[in-house]
């Protein structure tokens, strides 16, 4: 964290007092970015089928995972659209100059209609979706896998292990790639000031990441405060406040760890302990929504995807509108357990979309402070989660079937 912000500042003042020093050096940033793409295909696949596995046999979920699932959906489609509204109302990349060096958008209008958007769903070769870095045939894929071993048993268990064993991997590698971020953001910052050129557009580019950042935060506390908090009060039949009120330390432990699975053992005690929800529901719900529940983290890509398409003067399509609000929801079930997975899981989105990934590195400034907002976000969403199946599992009857265990 302390590197990436010193990076980012060396880099500003280095674009800014030296352009051409700064556009020399912005090779550093594009190396660290061909880094960080190579790790995106064996992530997409790999963290999937994981997260898919880790649900236990998907056939005897029954009624409480159906409504843990459920909830999911509910929750990060809601956190999505609220976060679509407001950085399309606000608009805070408008007239801020990205275009400036390599990598322009592609045309949303490549995207095309309904039905080459459900064509790009499903690859005839998916070794070459892999190689033209084609993420949704790859996510589809994975989630049908990780869902069929899941009904094999015992003789899925070695294949689950090695799934698992490469997942230590790329994650420890995506971890050794976040360790030259610092030198990364550097050359990206001080290439894109460089680029620039001038103190006024770098005052601009500045300006515009300020309001971005506060189009996030404003999203996420809307989201938290009335989304889920409706949510709670509609579903749960829980005063959001006294509720609120047991969860405090959990809160402040995930925005202080920027991690929904270092928070766990807190959330598991402020829901169970503190709040009185049913452990049955939170020993399921919770574990589950460290993994693959992150409302703060899809809405965060959303804005930061359409942030930068105003930045680029690219007016994105209904269908690729689509598939935004499609691949931030799924990207997000492969965020958990990874330093920094805004950026990872971004990378996906807009490669997805058509959008150049240079501009990253400006919003990888900000990020480390941001991501502890969505994380507590994150941990809310996921208390919310737990008093909501409860509540409904009792309600509908549906406790008989005993939520099982996520495997793992």
């Amino acid at each position: 964290m302390i590197g990436i912000g010193a990076g980012a500042v060396m880099g500003g003042l280095l674009g800014w007092l030296a352009p051409e020093a700064g556009a020399a050096v912005g090779i550093l940033g594009e190396l660290f970015f061909r880094l960080l793409r190579s790790l995106v295909v064996p992530l997409v696949v790999i963290s999937m089928v994981c997260g898919v596995s880790s649900l236990g046999d998907v056939r005897r979920l029954g009624g409480v995972g159906g409504l843990t699932l459920g909830y999911y959906l509910l929750s990060s489609s809601l956190a999505l659209f609220l976060g679509l509204l407001l950085v399309s109302g606000v608009q805070p990349g408008v007239g801020v100059d990205l275009s400036a060096g390599e990598g322009l958008a592609r045309s949303a209008g490549e995207v095309g209609g309904w039905r080459e958007m459900v064509k790009s769903l499903f690859s005839p070769n998916l070794v070459s979706a892999a190689a033209n870095t084609e993420v949704l045939p790859l996510i589809l894929f994975s989630l049908a896998f990780g869902a069929v071993l899941t009904t094999l048993g015992a003789e899925g268990d070695a294949l689950r292990s090695v799934f698992e064993g490469a997942n230590a991997v790329i994650t420890k590698l995506v971890h050794l790639v976040m360790w030259t971020a610092p030198v990364g953001i550097f050359g990206l910052v001080a290439g894109r000031f460089g680029a620039a050129g001038g103190g006024e557009e770098i005052l601009a580019l500045l300006r515009g990441l300020g309001l971005f950042a506060l189009v996030v935060i404003a999203g996420l506390l809307v989201h938290a405060v009335l989304t889920l908090g409706a949510l709670l009060l509609a579903l749960a039949r829980t005063n959001p406040l006294r509720y609120l009120r047991g969860l405090g330390p959990a809160l402040l432990t995930a925005f202080g760890t920027a991690s929904s699975v270092a928070t766990l053992p807190v959330t598991l005690q402020g829901v169970s302990e503190e709040s009185g929800v049913s452990a049955a529901s939170s020993r399921f719900v919770l574990p589950l929504g460290a993994t693959i529940n992150m409302d703060g983290t899809a809405l965060y890509e959303a804005v930061a995807a359409v942030f930068v398409a105003q930045a680029l003067g690219v007016e994105l399509s209904a269908g690729s509108l689509v598939l935004l609000f499609v691949v931030s929801t799924v990207a997000s079930v492969g965020a958990a357990g990874i330093p920094e997975a805004g950026l990872v899981t971004m990378v996906i989105v807009f490669e997805t979309v058509g959008l150049p990934l240079e501009p990253l590195g400006l919003l990888l400034t900000i990020d480390w402070f941001l991501d502890r907002f969505r994380t507590a976000v994150n941990v809310w969403g996921d208390a919310v989660g737990a008093a909501v199946v409860a509540e409904l599992a009792e309600r509908y009857d549906l406790l008989p079937d005993s939520a099982p265990a996520p495997a793992g």
